[in-house]
């Protein structure tokens, strides 16, 4: 009877990864067959590593399903950022880091407008996306000189940057913290950045027809920064009310689901382990994930907008975040009706009192309210308010 050695297992398992992924690359992209190859066999190689490296997968007994969950995690996170096109992909990888780091890149004992955080962020993004060029030519053994040329390439380039940036580093006392936390925490304490790298220059393929913009970026602010673990103690409990309050409305509008959904990814899980753990298709997921955002929306923009904007140091005490310029814009913009609702908003008069004041029905002047913290949201966030 010949018995398999443990290398020549795991150099099947490598090969049948590599030959996976390559048809995979082949048959939902346009890129050449050396190029998928490429690309495939570093993932692959970078699979081999994480669970070579990982005590909990050695343990599990089970290497080659978690070689697999891992590679197909990857394979549909590359192909995600390429279907976005090479404009598309960089929009979604800048707000994803954005959002994550939004709170950490400026100390709390300096003061900074949203707009000059935005600023710092970007500085600070720039030279991150320098640190992770790097670090994947140092993990995949690729020359000093490598850059992605090809939209392929640029994906997986940007795919990495997103698992690079959530590596999860073991501090003291058994804490851990996001890698990309950790440089923005040091960023913000006036250390030199990294040498700059424009994304815009990182890949030299072109955009699909399909190319989208940045879409949501007024939610990806409350989601992620709810989602996001904080050390910081000074926010932890506003945070901690949020998340009880969040919770509270979704199951009190019948949305449990939506609710587990939302505790899983406090717990940072990645995508296919909540699809797993909640028994969905990729499809049911990306469903159940529209109908929670539909309800975030509606907690922070009415349900409980009072303690969000609090939260996210945009309240009516802070023209809602807005600039001085921002907020004389917006109050222009404003007919008497709004201005006067925004007045009496702030005198802290209930609705009822408001409604009357403006021979208005409740359900009447809170849609109006609704709509109004709308089209300051999509200006803070620097977006062409919608109809």
């Amino acid at each position: 009877m010949v018995t398999v050695s443990q290398s020549e297992k795991d150099r099947q398992r490598t090969e049948s990864l590599l030959q996976g992924l390559t048809q995979e690359f082949q048959q939902s992209t346009r890129a050449s067959e050396r190029n998928c190859q490429a690309v495939a066999a570093r993932i692959a190689d970078e699979v081999e590593r994480t669970c070579l490296q990982s005590d909990r997968i050695q343990a599990s007994g089970e290497v080659g399903m978690w070689a697999a969950k891992l590679a197909r995690h990857r394979l549909q996170q590359c192909l995600q950022y390429y279907r976005l096109g090479s404009r598309g992909g960089r929009l979604e990888l800048h707000s994803t880091l954005s959002a994550i780091v939004y709170r950490y890149i400026t100390p709390p004992s300096v003061q900074s407008s949203y707009v000059g955080r935005l600023q710092s962020i970007e500085d600070f993004l720039q030279g991150f996306y320098a640190e992770s060029l790097n670090a994947l030519r140092r993990e995949a053994k690729l020359e000093e000189t490598y850059s992605p040329r090809t939209l392929l390439e640029l994906a997986e380039y940007m795919a990495f940057t997103e698992r690079y940036a959530k590596r999860r580093i073991t501090l003291t006392r058994g804490r851990s913290q996001q890698l990309v936390i950790l440089r923005a925490q040091t960023f913000a304490q006036q250390q030199p950045p990294e040498v700059c790298v424009d994304l815009d220059r990182a890949g030299e393929g072109k955009p699909n027809e399909g190319d989208t913009k940045w879409s949501d970026a007024s939610m990806n602010q409350v989601r992620d920064r709810i989602v996001d673990r904080t050390p910081d103690p000074t926010e932890s409990l506003l945070r901690q009310r949020v998340i009880d309050e969040l919770l509270a409305y979704l199951e009190a509008n019948d949305q449990s689901e939506c609710a587990d959904y939302f505790i899983l990814r406090l717990q940072d899980l990645p995508t296919y382990e909540i699809e797993a753990l909640l028994g969905l298709t990729p499809r049911q997921r990306d469903y159940l994930q529209q109908r929670f955002k539909y309800h975030l929306i509606r907690f922070a923009l009415s349900h409980r907008w009072e303690l969000v904007h609090e939260w996210l140091d945009a309240d009516l005490d802070r023209d809602l975040g807005l600039t001085s310029e921002q907020w004389q814009s917006f109050l222009k913009s404003c007919s008497n009706d709004e201005v006067e609702l925004l007045q009496r908003k702030r005198r802290g008069e209930s609705d009822e009192q408001i409604a009357q004041s403006l021979k208005r029905t409740p359900t009447q002047m809170r849609r109006r309210w609704f709509q109004l913290l709308k089209r300051a949201w999509e200006i803070r966030n620097d977006r062409t308010p919608s109809d």
